[in-house]
């Protein structure tokens, strides 16, 4: 698909693709340089204090774990074959 360069830099992302990945106005779009191509990602970006929060979480989830009160799984079917014993 072709998009034309516009005043301002600006261009124009063809509806198909807005569509496809489901993209909307105010959407943030990392862009970058490889090789000479440009490359255009969709990206979310979060408040600052939703971050600090996450950190904490697992902060404290790494004590839990490290003082054994949280149980740590080989494989995510340890961790079902637990939830099924559990119910």
């Amino acid at each position: 698909m072709l998009a034309e360069l516009r005043s301002k830099s600006q261009i124009t992302i063809p509806k198909e693709l807005v569509d496809k990945l489901g993209l909307s106005e105010g959407d943030k779009l990392d862009i970058v340089e490889r090789d000479g191509m440009l490359c255009i990602m969709p990206v979310a970006i979060y408040p600052k204090q939703y971050i600090s929060e996450l950190y904490k979480e697992i902060d404290e989830v790494k004590s839990m774990i490290a003082s054994g009160k949280q149980p740590v799984f080989d494989s995510v079917d340890a961790l079902f074959n637990k939830l099924d014993d559990i119910n």
